[in-house]
Parts: structure tokens; sequence; C-alpha cells
């Protein structure tokens, strides 16, 4: 028998030691028993999303792959990638090779060898500050998957209706334009046509939309990634500050009241000290942060694996 896990843990390892009872036993020693359905969400927050990739570094070294991915905006673009194939680290190299600033000459940083700021054009025109095309374009061409029916994973993406207000789920047809919406950052972003609707960055309507698996999956995973205010008497917040931040109060409002009224299985939350909406420069900060949150999920899909090794026993 495995030892009793810390305090902390002991409300989802009952749940999946009451699930791992009742599994079937399998009848020879090739047979193995099913494990519980994960389902994995990825929500909303600028660079601060990059902390997805710690989280999905512990699936790969679990060697457990989620049965399905949720994901809203920077949730979606990394929850796209992942489900199409690629590993965490190979999704981190990505990263790591455009990691500078589109708006580092208004946030104050100095800038980066690197090549975002060619990848998002200035773009008036269209209802946003920058194109997110070449950027997406870039990283589509890490995979030859283009529709949702090829993923490895299925993959829901998350994005919002100007018209109505609505949350639109999308899980069928061309991968590039649910993304392309799903990241729409009003102001910012342009929005997407599709159809009668006019799409934007689904962090509006649901930036954490973990309700979209609980039904289905026997482990919902939620990382929530909208990160956090502390303040600093010293300094008053800028212009941009204002904005970005103002975007996130909106969605960690949304998270509020989204759990208060029901819950996932495992609710992860990793902190960011300092990082605003586009500084993907400091992603290597940005997973340090991570570790420790990550930890905690490593440690809880432990006692899973291990509740249910136990149970065949």
């Amino acid at each position: 028998m495995i030892p009793s896990p810390p305090a902390a843990t002991r409300p989802l390892a009952a749940l999946f030691l009451c699930l791992a009872l009742l599994l079937p036993i399998p009848l020879s020693a090739e047979e193995s028993a099913p494990r519980p359905t994960i389902g994995l969400v990825l929500g909303s927050g600028g660079a601060n999303g990059l902390a997805h990739i710690a989280m999905l570094q512990v699936f790969d070294e679990l060697d457990i792959v989620p049965d399905h991915i949720v994901g809203t905006s920077i949730g979606a673009v990394i929850g796209w990638l992942y489900a199409a194939g690629l590993s965490a680290e190979e999704i981190l190299d990505i990263f790591d090779d455009v990691a500078g600033s589109p708006l580092d000459a208004l946030s104050g940083l100095a800038g980066t060898e690197l090549g975002l700021v060619d990848l998002l054009q200035v773009d008036l025109s269209n209802g946003g500050l920058l194109d997110s095309g070449g950027f997406l374009r870039f990283l589509a061409g890490h995979t030859e998957v283009s529709r949702f029916d090829e993923l490895n994973i299925p993959l829901t993406v998350v994005t919002t209706d100007y018209w109505t207000g609505d949350s639109v789920a999308i899980n069928d047809g061309q991968l590039f334009p649910a993304i392309e919406a799903s990241i729409a950052v009003p102001g910012l972003f342009s929005p997407v046509h599709r159809d009668e609707q006019l799409l934007i960055d689904g962090g509006t309507s649901n930036p954490l939309p973990y309700n979209l698996l609980l039904d289905d999956m026997d482990l919902v995973i939620a990382v929530d990634v909208s990160g956090s205010r502390h303040p600093d008497p010293e300094s008053e917040p800028g212009i941009t500050d204002l904005l970005f931040k103002t975007f996130s109060i909106m969605q960690q409002s949304l998270i509020r009241q989204a759990l208060e009224h029901r819950r996932p299985h495992l609710y992860l939350k990793p902190e960011a000290e300092g990082v605003r909406l586009l500084h993907f420069n400091r992603i290597h900060e940005i997973l340090e942060q991570a570790e420790p949150v990550a930890d905690e999920l490593r440690d809880q899909l432990t006692i899973i694996m291990a509740i249910q090794a136990d149970a065949m026993l």
C-alpha cells in the first residue's frame, strides 16, 4: 500500500481512490485498468501564460497525455502546439527564439535580438494596434497540422462573440482562424470574422474555461495565469500598465465568480511577479517562478498514478 498523502492533497487523492476502486481489475497481466480521463485547461494571461509550458513539462516527465485540452488566448496557442504533437521542450524552444516584447518602447524595456517585433506588424486599419498573423504563421511553420481533426489530442479553443458577448468554443474546422480569434485582445490585435460573428479574445468572456470539461472528464486540471497585483507606494502605474492590468482585473473577476459557482478538481495558479501582458522576453523568469506550482502538479499526478497502480494489485 502507498503511504497516506499530505493533508493538502487528501481531497483529490480520496476522489481518485474512489475512482480507482470502481475500475475493473484486469483479467490478465497483459490487460491494464483504464486511468481516469484528464482534461487540461490552459487559461488566458498574456506572457504569464508561458507558465503553461512548465505544466506541460510535468505531463511529459510523467508520460501522461491529457485526453482533452481547452485553451483561451495564450492557453489556446500553447494548447494548439502541444495537441499538434510538439513536446513542452520544443514549445519552450520556439518561444525562446521569439522572446522579445513588441511593446518594448512603450514598456521601457531594452530590445532583444529576437524577431517577435518583426512578426507583429502595426495594423491600425482593422480594429487593432498590431497584426498577429505573422506570429501565428511562424508558429504554424513548426507543425503540419492545420485542422482540429488532425491533432493528436482533442482541442477546444475559446473565443468571444463581440456582438453578443457570449463565449464561443471552437473544436472543428481550420485551426489558424480559431487561434487568431482567441488571442484577439481588444485594441491590441484585430478581431476575426467567422460567418456572422465578430470574434475577440476568449479571455473577455471565459478566461479559464474549465466548465467545458467538468461533465466529461474524471479529472479537470485548470491552470490560471491571470496574474495578480501588489501595492507599490513608490510608483504610479503608467498608461500601459493601466490598460493591460485592467484587462487582467476583468479576467480575475470572471474566474473568481466561476470558482464560487463550481470548481475544477485541481486549480493551479502560477504567479509571475512584475510580468506584463507582452513580456515574452522574460520567459525563463516566468518558468522559474512557475516551478512551485509545477511541483504541486507533479505531486498530485504522482499520487493519482500510485493510487491507480495500488488498486490494480
